[in-house]
């Protein structure tokens, strides 16, 4: 009796340490399938498998993408190619949210999500519970082409290593040189009109609302009516964003909501309750109240928004390419403006987004047998044959090379028989349509809107002003993001609303006062505390 009490302790002791060693490899970045799989996968060049395996893959599918990965140009090439065929669970995006956390709840896993849009909380939840394998050790065995952009840009590699030091997804990329994408939309304005005032190109916020004033009351398309709209726009957020460097807030980018560093105290800081965001307030608040915002700027449809642009009724607004979005009569007269130096003198460009703009665009799961193979497959995208082929497709079938020696789409696709749109056309062959696809977005291979030749120029003009150093969206531990997620945002959204009321008027800036104590009483605090320790670990790693 008493040696099998010491036996059964015993056993008890090994499992424990075996559970022990486990979890050790997991904290560690260590995954990886069995010995045959591993047997089966080929280390460099295709095909990845020598024996055919097939793989389950969970796919957020857009309204502009192809309707059905599992018969469409790029991915039957690429099985042809690998050896691996794709069975693809095709999500439109309208019930992605609702069907990725039942696979997730229930356990019933694909062994991958494919531009899933998986928020960096339940990366970091279903991470640190094993439910998705941990990639690091993956990557730097087989995943050359990535490995190469983590080591040439350390940057990317701290936006997507988790406070367990594990990277748990392959994200959507921008190329970091890809400016004109990595701004986001510019600001433009209407140099017909420009030159009509005699006035030159605004490099102030004065400036600025000199020229705004002049549209509104002086008649710029001279057809004796009043019916120019100094500045318009999707909503409010695209010109707060753009104002925000005059007035020295956001001055570490726009990938962290409401907090920067302090340029006085090098410390952290919750700009919302700055005085230069308050200046900021009071003159987007005078634009508005003046008329030289659109009145309904705060509860206008896009679709109404892209009338408007497109009839050439906007003195100024903020969005993308605008010939590519609005027209070539509209959007010819549109130039990039520059970042306007403020009251103060503050003058930078803050809306400069990570390179690394989806942290799990492609996650494998527990229940991939074949981790080894998924990341070869998955890493293809991430060098350059592999986004020509993303990007572009085929040679002779969707591209041809110009004089150049570059690809440019075939005439079927750029002026379809079918009187299909130019998305449309690409959405036949390719998938990328509609974003959130794990790959990189180089000025090479991507045709989109960011590559047209005004959006580049605009991006040139505000290069000179982007901010020096801009953080990407900080990882956050599970106990963080539970606390971010109640009270941190209720501050966020509180101050968003007071922001839009300030703005319009809704609520007087006299209440400024009253507005910071009650964020302060919010928690603010423990916020910040959260946000800096978040901040100290992307520095350490």
């Amino acid at each position: 009796m008493k040696n099998r009490k010491l036996l059964f302790f015993a056993m008890i002791v090994l499992i424990v340490m075996l559970a022990a060693c486990s979890n050790d490899d997991e904290a560690s970045g260590e995954a990886g399938g069995s010995e045959e799989a591993k047997n089966n996968t080929n280390e460099e060049g295709f095909p990845i498998v020598d024996e055919q395996i097939s793989l389950n893959f969970f796919a957020g599918q857009s309204p502009a993408s192809n309707d059905d990965w599992n018969d469409v140009m790029i991915f039957n090439e690429y099985e042809e190619m690998t050896n691996m065929d794709i069975q693809w669970e095709m999500i439109p995006h309208a019930s992605l949210e609702e069907k990725r956390n039942l696979a997730l709840a229930s356990g019933d896993l694909p062994d991958a999500f494919h531009s899933a849009v998986m928020p960096a909380t339940d990366i970091m939840k279903y991470g640190g519970q094993g439910v998705f394998i941990p990639l690091n050790d993956l990557i730097d065995k087989y995943a050359p082409n990535f490995k190469k952009i983590l080591e040439e840009n350390p940057d990317v590699r701290k936006a997507i290593t988790f406070p367990d030091g594990n990277i748990y997804g392959f994200p959507q990329m921008s190329d970091p040189e890809f400016n004109s994408y990595r701004m986001g939309p510019k600001q433009w304005i209407n140099t017909e009109w420009l030159d009509a005032l005699g006035m030159d190109m605004p490099q102030t916020t004065e400036e600025y609302y000199e020229y705004l004033k002049a549209v509104k009351t002086e008649d710029p398309n001279g057809n004796g009516e009043n019916d120019e709209i100094p500045y318009g726009g999707p909503g409010i957020g695209s010109l707060y964003f753009y104002l925000q460097g005059a007035f020295g807030v956001a001055n570490r980018g726009a990938n962290n909501t409401n907090i920067d560093i302090d340029s006085e105290t090098g410390e952290m800081r919750f700009f919302p309750i700055t005085d230069g965001y308050k200046q900021l307030l009071e003159y987007m608040n005078k634009l508005y109240s003046e008329g030289l915002i659109a009145q309904n700027i705060f509860s206008i449809e896009s679709g109404q928004y892209h009338a408007n642009a497109s009839e050439g009724i906007y003195g100024s607004t903020n969005w993308y390419a605008p010939e590519v979005i609005f027209g070539e009569e509209a959007g010819s007269v549109l130039e990039g403006m520059p970042a306007l130096e403020g009251p103060e003198g503050e003058k930078g460009f803050t809306t400069l987004y990570s390179a690394a703009l989806n942290k799990g665009s492609f996650i494998i799961t527990s229940e991939n047998k074949n981790p080894e193979a998924t990341v070869r497959w998955i890493d293809h995208f991430y060098g350059d044959e592999g986004q020509k082929l993303f990007f572009m497709g085929l040679e002779g079938e969707t591209y041809e090379l110009n004089e150049e020696g570059e690809p440019e789409y075939m005439d079927h696709i750029m002026n379809s028989e079918e009187g299909l749109t130019y998305e449309q056309g690409l959405a036949k062959y390719l998938t990328y349509p509609g974003g959130g696809f794990p790959s990189v977005t180089s000025l090479k291979y991507f045709k989109g809107a960011e590559s047209n030749e005004k959006a580049l120029a605009a991006a040139e003009l505000l290069a000179p002003d982007l901010e020096e150093e801009i953080w990407p969206g900080f990882n956050y531990t599970q106990e963080e993001n539970d606390k971010l997620t109640s009270f941190g945002a209720d501050i966020d959204k509180y101050v968003e609303e007071m922001r839009d009321k300030f703005i319009s008027g809704d609520e007087s800036l006299d209440n400024w006062d009253e507005y910071v104590e009650t964020v302060k009483s919010m928690n603010l605090e423990e916020y910040l505390e959260i946000k800096t320790a978040a901040y100290e670990r992307y520095q350490e790693n």
